[in-house]
Order: structure tokens, then sequence, then C-alpha cells
């Protein structure tokens, strides 16, 4: 179509229509996958439809395979075998079916063994295989982590896992442009958690359905790679179908040199390629929000739901404020299993447990940041 490329495009829709491949009449696109990320959980359906079929993987430079969700946090000092290793029988045939399955298609695998391996939205980026411009896919809702670094990120189911092991494509429908604008600076102690927490309180874990969110504004512009992750990572809990921010600066300073990185030549010319990933100046957006960054205090969440997020200010909700009887049972329900009483200062709460292992929280400069406390 002529004129369309003078046309102002957001970065999501710069990205989407690098990678399309075939657009059929019903509106539908075939779209190439650039990175594949593969894990133990939602896998073994998927390798045994290809063995079934009798099809290779197309692309094994694009697969990238490691063991997560079911592996015990004990201490591997003593790891002789999976077999002896993991206690659950489930988690046990999972992840063993995957070290089979690797050898079977020969792919790189971050097995127990390997010190590579870890969380899946960590290993990516750390190893260089998550690119700006990229299109990335994993059998896990929450890897929109990615999109931190200028890439269409986002989960896919089994059956969709094996579409994209023997085809390397998708099938997508194109999401609608959402954009969520930080005005200003964040204060001090202000975590990247605390702001994706006050966009969802804000939005609602609804608030980005049918969505791709790009975050923009200064407060984005300041944070650090591992801080932006933990944005995109949680762009999933407001419904999106995916999160993005801009790569810049800081996004190539943290690729370069990184294993699976581009070098020499190839690194400028991705470089250059990378610097014009933007939302242009008058880009359409079908939804934009903006938000104050002096709004944002330290946020926590009193129930079960990331949307359930009130300032440290704050008390914990009372049942009986509410008056639609659904979200007033829900919010019984959650103060019960939190073991939370209703008008209680959130101050006042003492803290028990702390936990950093999660896929938005678990990155080296979380663990800095507890470590100073």
């Amino acid at each position: 179509m002529p004129g369309t490329q003078t046309e102002p495009r957001t970065l999501y829709d710069k990205v989407f229509a690098d990678h399309v491949v075939h657009k059929d009449e019903s509106g539908s696109y075939l779209i190439y996958i650039d990175r594949h990320l593969v894990h133990e959980v939602t896998s073994p359906q998927a390798f045994e439809g290809l063995k079934n079929a009798d099809r290779p993987v197309r692309r094994p430079d694009c697969t990238l395979a490691t063991v997560d969700h079911n592996i015990p946090t004990t201490s591997r000092k003593s790891f002789k075998s999976i077999a002896t290793f993991i206690k659950e029988d489930d988690s046990k045939l999972q992840v063993q079916t995957l070290e089979d399955n690797v050898k079977d298609f020969d792919l790189t695998y971050f097995g127990m063994t390997d010190d590579r391996q870890g969380i899946v939205h960590v290993v990516g980026p750390e190893q260089g295989f998550t690119l700006p411009g990229t299109t990335v896919v994993c059998g896990d809702s929450h890897t929109s982590t990615h999109g931190a670094f200028g890439a269409l990120a986002f989960g896919i189911g089994t059956s969709e896992v094996e579409h994209v092991l023997a085809t390397q494509t998708l099938i997508q429908a194109k999401s609608k442009n959402m954009i969520i604008l930080i005005e200003g600076e964040l204060a001090p102690g202000i975590t990247s958690k605390d702001l994706v927490l006050h966009v969802i309180g804000v939005i609602g874990t609804a608030g980005g359905t049918g969505c791709v969110i790009e975050f923009a504004g200064k407060a984005i512009q300041d944070l650090s790679m591992e801080a932006r992750m933990s944005i995109c990572n949680m762009a999933i809990e407001a419904g999106a179908r995916a999160g993005m921010i801009q790569p810049d600066e800081t996004t190539f300073e943290y690729i370069k040199g990184r294993p699976l990185a581009p070098k020499g030549d190839e690194w400028e010319k991705a470089v250059k390629y990378w610097k014009t990933l933007y939302s242009d100046k008058d880009a359409k957006f079908d939804h934009e929000v903006i938000i104050k960054a002096s709004d944002i205090v330290p946020t926590i969440t009193w129930g079960n739901s990331p949307q359930d997020a009130l300032p440290i200010t704050g008390k914990v909700p009372d049942p009986k404020d509410f008056t639609d009887p659904i979200a007033k049972a829900g919010v019984e329900r959650a103060l019960k299993y939190m073991g939370l009483e209703p008008n209680t200062p959130f101050v006042d709460i003492p803290i028990e447990k702390v936990f950093i292992g999660s896929c938005t929280n678990s990155r080296i400069e979380d663990l800095r940041a507890a470590a100073a406390v």
C-alpha cells in the first residue's frame, strides 16, 4: 500500500510489521519468531507432537531450553542426578522428559549442572539471547519480561510451542496499542515494582486487555534494565498481551559483550537498526494513561491479586466498606487467606518472611537491594 511507510507508527507496530510472513482475509497474521525459550512444564506434549509427526525442530539455533519451574531451591553441592535430587514425582518426570527431548532434538540446553541455568526470563537477557526488535516466545505467561529490551515478547500455550518448534512461526491477531506515560522522576526509594503495582492499581488487572502496553516517560528511561524487566514482567498482570520499552543506550550497554550478542560489524549494524525502534512523534495509541511519578509511593499488595495494591501509608481494607457483594466476598476471602485484620495500618504489620526468587524480582539488583537492608 503506497504511503503507509510514512504514517507514524508505534514501537509495537514497527516490530510487528517487521515479522509478518503472511496476512489472510480474516485479518489473522502469520508472524516469524526469532527467539524461542523452552522449559520443562509446557514442552513435553509439544515435543511428543513433533515425534508423532516425524518433524524436526526447524531452527535449533533460535531455540534455548532450560529447567526452571520444577527445580528445588536446595543446595546443589551434592547433586548427582535428577532422580535422586528431585523428590516430587511430577517434577522429576517433567525435568527428565525435557532432558531426553533436548538430546533427541539436539537443542542448546542449560541443565541442572550448568551455571547458566536459571529462571527462563532471566537466562534470555543474561546470555544476550534477547535482543531489541526481536519476537520472543515461551510457554510461560511472564514472557512479557523481555519487552524491556524493545522486543515483542509474549507467552504461548503448549500447542503453540509445538507450532513454533516445527515452523518458527505463529498465528497472531494484531493487538491494540496502549501507552502508559510516567511523567517526572520517581522519589528516592521507589522501585520499579512500586511503579508497576501503582499502575495496576490505577488501571486494574484487566486494564490492558487486548493491548500491548508501551511504558514511557523520564521515570522509565531512568531505570536500569533489571527494573525495566520487572515492569514488563508485570504487564501481563494488567491483562496485556505484552509490555514494551523503547531500547536506548542503557539497553545497548547491557547487551554488549554478552555470549550470544552480535559482535563486530554485526553489532554496529544491529545498533543502527535498534535506534529506529521507538514510537514516532504522532503515532496513534488506542489508549493513553498518564501517571505522575510523584504520586507513586512504596506500594504493597494486601490480597492475592496484583490489583489489591495500596500505598504503604494506607491500611487493610474493611469488607464493610464494599457495597458490591462479589467484591466484598473477595476481600473477605483475601483477608482470611492473608491472615489480616481490617483497618490495620500497613506500617504496623511486621515482616515475617521474605522470598526473593520470583521471575519478577530475582535479578542481581534485587538481591543487592535486600543485602543492603
